[in-house]
């Protein structure tokens, strides 16, 4: 299995959980790593991504509350969020280019 999501959970609002990806080295050491989501109902969406070099980029929705990050040690890729609403509950998927990992929920509910 190239992506093997872990983190996952339920939480109240206004927590925090931290999702972690781990890819094959030969994945990570070579494309963007991103993070989608996808809520009961609605169409799978981009949360943010991380390029090789570290720059980032996050979704309207989470800016200021997520951070991704990169360890390149570890060949994974972590999802740190923080201030959770319930309007975050989804499968969370990690994500290269053309693979996907085999999603985590994550439900905010109090």
């Amino acid at each position: 299995v190239p992506l093997v999501e872990s983190g996952g959970g339920l939480v109240q609002p206004g927590g925090s959980l931290r999702l972690s990806c781990e890819a094959s080295g030969s994945i990570f050491s070579r494309y963007t790593m991103g993070w989608y989501r996808q809520a009961p109902g609605k169409q799978r969406e981009l949360v943010a991504y991380i390029t090789l070099d570290g720059s980032t980029n996050y979704a309207d929705s989470v800016k200021g509350r997520f951070t991704i990050s990169r360890d390149n040690a570890k060949n994974t890729v972590y999802l740190q969020m923080n201030s959770l609403k319930p309007e975050d509950t989804a499968v969370y998927y990690c994500n290269a280019p053309f693979i996907w990992g085999q999603g985590i929920q994550v439900t905010v509910s109090s």
